[in-house]
């Protein structure tokens, strides 16, 4: 290839240099021309070594001789990319292709959701406030079968730290101290005629003063209002006048519908509502025993002002009202008679949501709570009775997830927050007692899945440590499900409540299911089967001990 060294612009192979139009003018001579002629060579200098211009101008490159110049050049690199990339992409799926079919790639990391093998000396100068961010989930693709070895190592570590030890129970005298507010509204006695626990309490007030105008549940909830206001407008038609003192009805519930969520505690409760000698509170779910008497809302929104008992109480007047215009009206008619009405009260939360103890009473027993609702509840009512709607806790906690969860739901999502937990609870009961982790405020919320509402065991052996068995029906949705009549007629018998009409009974028996799956949920399909066995593992050493206290191996769900 040849170039003129005056313009440098490139010449074909048999041209005479008539290209070159700065060399070529009106005089121009190619006799004269030093250039066309091929002397006067002018030296370059490169590198300190003198090299012959034309010598580097003239060297020839056949391949490229049908490119021009610089894009010669550039056009050579672009291939090279281009080729490089094609040859790197195909060594990729190669090793992609072969490494799935052998096994080789994406094997779990012993990482994978932090540590999955545990590390006592981690937790040793660590409290439970801490595990939160001790634990940091990563997020990876994972193939969620070889998962299963990782977890099961979790799982029987979990199972090796099992122990159901018996709690103690605190004595009168320390829950006057921790609640004593609750003690001086409360009476140790109610009235002899009625069936449900009430009593008279002086009312104060005068024909100006709203009597629920502070009332919390009316203050932070606007749907509660309009049964609020209906109460006020009959309020002083029901006051009981007594040597110019003026009297209300106040009552508590009962029966208690305790637990579980996503057991069928809605249905439940929709049925007995129609049974006519059954009353239940303005809303069905207080959760004022958990909740609402230590100013919690949601948890994720701190704290507000404590919920005093009156405002609980006030829950119930509906009920109160018509328990004491049967009162009245048997008065002067035939004073022997009782009141059959009773009320009942269903916040799901009551058997196992302790989580708020941590916040206000002395922690005086190494991480487990010093004291429960139901000490409370058997300090006022002594025969109060409790129902408890129980499912396979494996269904119940996709179900769970499937109902809470706001975005992102999937069976692959279900799994990693399945994973998750599990290494979460380990890590509390390698240090704490299982009855410190199943009631621990800050591990329950680090959890991303309610892994502890399906330790039913666990809750129910406390509560039978302070209430007797005959006043405990446990249920099962699956029977419930099954055989909706024979189950209702259980829960009427347990209540002592009266024989129905056939009517009336097909009414509660027949209606359609209440709270069933959302259809956005149906959609999304079961659980995957490695969760499954992940999950059947976690809960089965606590369902064979379930099953062990009520005599029932239904409860060990292996049909399910």
């Amino acid at each position: 290839m040849r170039y003129c060294i005056n313009c440098c612009i490139h010449l074909l192979p048999n041209d005479l240099h008539r290209q070159c139009f700065r060399c070529r003018g009106p005089d121009h001579n190619n006799q004269k021309c030093p250039v066309c002629r091929g002397e006067n060579k002018i030296p370059l200098y490169t590198d300190s070594k003198q090299m012959k211009w034309l010598a580097v101008l003239e060297v020839r490159t056949d391949h490229c001789e049908s490119w021009n110049g610089l894009f010669c050049l550039r056009k050579g690199k672009l291939c090279s990319l281009m080729f490089g990339l094609i040859i790197m992409t195909l060594v990729m799926v190669s090793y992609i292709l072969t490494g799935a079919k052998h096994g080789l790639l994406l094997l779990p990391s012993p990482f994978h959701y932090g540590a999955f093998a545990s590390n006592p000396s981690l937790m040793d100068n660590e409290s439970l406030s801490d595990m939160k961010d001790h634990y940091q989930p990563s997020k990876m693709n994972i193939s969620y079968v070889k998962d299963y070895p990782s977890i099961k190592l979790i799982i029987d570590t979990i199972t090796s730290k099992i122990e159901f030890i018996t709690r103690q129970r605190p004595d009168l005298e320390e829950l006057r101290k921790q609640e004593p507010h609750m003690f001086s509204v409360i009476p140790n006695k109610f009235l002899p005629n009625s069936k449900n626990p009430c009593w008279y309490e002086e009312y104060r007030g005068n024909t100006t003063t709203d009597p629920y105008a502070t009332n919390s549940y009316a203050l932070y909830s606007k749907r509660f209002r309009i049964i609020f206001d209906y109460l006020r407008k009959v309020f002083w038609n029901h006051l009981y006048h007594y040597k110019d003192k003026h009297y209300r009805l106040r009552c508590l519930p009962h029966f208690y519908i305790i637990g579980q969520p996503k057991c069928g505690t809605t249905d439940l409760y929709d049925r007995l509502r129609l049974h006519p000698d059954v009353r239940f509170s303005a809303i069905k779910e207080p959760h004022w025993w958990t909740r609402k008497r230590f100013g919690i809302i949601r948890l994720r929104d701190g704290f507000h002002d404590r919920y005093p008992v009156e405002d609980y109480l006030d829950l119930f007047d509906l009920a109160a009202h018509q328990i004491q215009s049967v009162l009245q009206s048997e008065a002067g008619k035939e004073r022997g008679k009782r009141n059959n009405i009773i009320i009942g009260e269903a916040s799901a939360s009551t058997m196992w949501d302790n989580n708020a103890w941590i916040f206000f009473y002395d922690n005086s027993t190494e991480g487990e709570p010093p004291f429960l609702i139901q000490d409370f509840i058997h300090a006022f009512q002594p025969n109060a009775k409790l129902i408890i709607m129980l499912r396979d806790p494996v269904e119940r906690l996709y179900s769970d997830y499937l109902y809470f969860a706001s975005a992102n739901k999937s069976a692959e999502d279900f799994h990693e927050k399945v994973a998750e937990s599990l290494q979460l609870f380990e890590g509390c009961v390698l240090d704490f007692s299982l009855r410190a982790c199943a009631y621990n405020n800050t591990l329950n919320n680090a959890m991303p899945v309610r892994l502890q509402v399906g330790l039913y065991v666990v809750y129910l052996l406390d509560w039978l440590t302070v209430f007797s068995k005959d006043q405990i029906l446990v249920l099962r949705l699956e029977d419930h499900a099954s055989n909706m009549r024979y189950t209702m007629h259980m829960v009427f018998q347990f209540l002592d409540l009266g024989p129905l009409s056939e009517k009336q009974e097909a009414l509660i028996t027949k209606s359609p299911a209440s709270n069933t799956r959302r259809p956005e949920d149906r959609s999304l399909g079961p659980m995957l089967p490695t969760t499954k066995a992940i999950l059947r593992d976690f809960y089965r050493p606590f369902n064979t001990k379930l099953a062990q206290v009520l005599l029932d191996d239904a409860f060990l769900w292996k049909r399910t």
